[in-house]
């Protein structure tokens, strides 16, 4: 593609989190620093909301507001830059589409998670996507437990090196990132065969399925979607081998229900 919209988020002296229309994309520890993440599958014609939220507790935690106290530069800021193939964000020549800034001067207390939202209205061609319309999820015993029962499946075929449960699962979220990255279905789900073959290859996809007690289920979209993360707030399907040369690979599930089947939407 010539020209990519990605959203850059940066922060200092706290965690920070941006959202793009109700679903979280990029986040920041407490220590601060900056990330940057193409956006165009979150992007829809028309108006879009662009939110920041700093001091965000960690995952599973209320997000009741806390007092805190800036501790030297305290500030978070995300923006929407659409860029050119090859150009970095910072780029003075890049354009800015929009931006969502916080900052307290330092020894000013302060309500801990701060919230702030832009709206942008943005002339793409993207379809309407699935998640947008998908029903909000009621997260009680029976769906836990589904959810449980089917990530644990997918933990242990991704270690077998088998990535056909979950390209199943998500084949609606590799159609959606086809259109949005012009690139093709086929294309992009025979990359995430050929990434998994390689891993299987090198012996590095020690994968533990989760358990009930490591497994936050996290409602973003308006409950139409689940996040699926472990208790340090990273994707609950990753890997954890012992071999630190190797490195290690996470899968982000963001699932939908529909009469009763899960399906991975992001």
């Amino acid at each position: 593609m010539d020209r990519l919209m990605v959203l850059e988020l940066e922060s200092a002296g706290c965690s920070a989190e941006a959202v793009v229309n109700g679903l979280p994309v990029v986040a920041l520890p407490a220590t601060g620093g900056s990330a940057c993440l193409a956006v165009h599958e979150y992007i829809v014609a028309g108006r879009n909301q662009i939110g920041l939220a700093a001091g965000v507790p960690p995952p599973g935690q209320p997000a009741t507001p806390q007092p805190r106290v800036a501790i030297g530069p305290t500030w978070a800021r995300a923006r929407l830059v659409l860029v050119r193939a090859g150009q970095a964000p910072s780029d003075p020549n890049a354009r800015v589409l929009s931006t969502v800034e916080w900052a307290v001067e330092e020894g000013q207390s302060y309500e801990a998670p701060v919230t702030r939202t832009s709206e942008v209205e943005l002339p793409v061609n993207f379809p309407r996507w699935r998640w947008l319309d998908a029903p909000p999820i009621a997260l009680n015993a029976a769906t836990q437990r589904q959810i449980l029962e089917f990530l644990q499946q997918l933990a242990v075929e991704l270690g077998r090196g088998n990535a056909e449960p979950l390209l199943a699962a998500a084949k609606l979220r590799f159609d959606e990132l086809a259109l949005a990255y012009q690139s093709t279905t086929p294309e992009g789900m025979q990359r995430f065969r050929d990434q998994l073959q390689r891993l299987f290859e090198q012996k590095a996809l020690k994968i533990v399925p989760p358990l009930a007690e490591s497994l936050l289920l996290r409602p973003v979209a308006g409950a139409r979607l689940i996040e699926c993360l472990d208790p340090l707030g990273a994707p609950v399907l990753r890997t954890q081998n012992d071999d630190a040369t190797v490195g290690d690979q996470s899968w982000p599930i963001r699932l939908a229900m529909v009469e009763g089947k899960i399906y991975v939407l992001r």
